[in-house]
């Protein structure tokens, strides 16, 4: 008898109870048939879900009202911030570049800038990557300007050609340095830009 007793006390149970009251009240909100019965459902989900939280001996009605109206006002909340687009026009205009592609083209940048001789490397990284200008890098190394201007200029050369990157081709990674070191610049401020 204690167990039967028990089953009567199951909020899960009574939750069908107040189906039809739940319904006029998602109505009420919604003004549509059909959504206010998916708000009945989406309520009887997260109600279902979250019974644990349910404090035996409270009011499950307005509990389970109180779980409607907050989750309408946050699928409210939701409708405002999402753009219409019926017809796929705005989807169709979309695109975003794979997240990998940057990895890979930074893979393969590392491979290639391994293979630039030690001058090479350091004056890229000094003009480029450093943002030095040209006198500066060459003082740096012990060196004429045009011997930096000459190393970075080879250096871009050989990493185009070692990526196989058309000419005027932007390479597109996500590290800012080694877009520095490919698409520097002469500024006439700075010698960088």
């Amino acid at each position: 008898m204690p167990e039967a007793c028990a089953e009567l006390s199951d909020p899960r149970k009574e939750i069908v109870d107040h189906l039809s009251a739940l319904r006029a009240f998602a109505l009420s909100l919604t003004g549509n048939r059909a959504q206010a019965d998916d708000l009945v459902q989406d309520t009887v989900v997260k109600a279902w879900q979250n019974i644990d939280k349910f404090k035996a001996g409270t009011n499950l009605r307005a509990w389970l009202f109180t779980i409607q109206r907050n989750h309408f006002y946050s699928q409210l909340r939701k409708a405002r911030r999402e753009v219409q687009d019926s017809d796929g026009e705005m989807v169709a205009t979309l695109s975003e570049k794979p997240a990998h592609d940057g990895r890979l083209a930074m893979n393969d940048f590392q491979r290639a800038f391994a293979k630039l001789t030690a001058e090479q490397r350091e004056a890229l990284v000094l003009v480029g990557a450093s943002g030095f200008s040209y006198e500066d890098a060459a003082k740096m190394c012990g060196v004429k300007t045009g011997t930096i201007k000459s190393r970075v200029n080879r250096a871009r050369k050989d990493l185009v050609a070692q990526m196989q990157l058309d000419q005027g081709e932007a390479l597109e990674l996500t590290d800012k340095s080694t877009m520095a070191v490919i698409n520097s610049r002469i500024s006439p401020q700075k010698g960088v830009v």
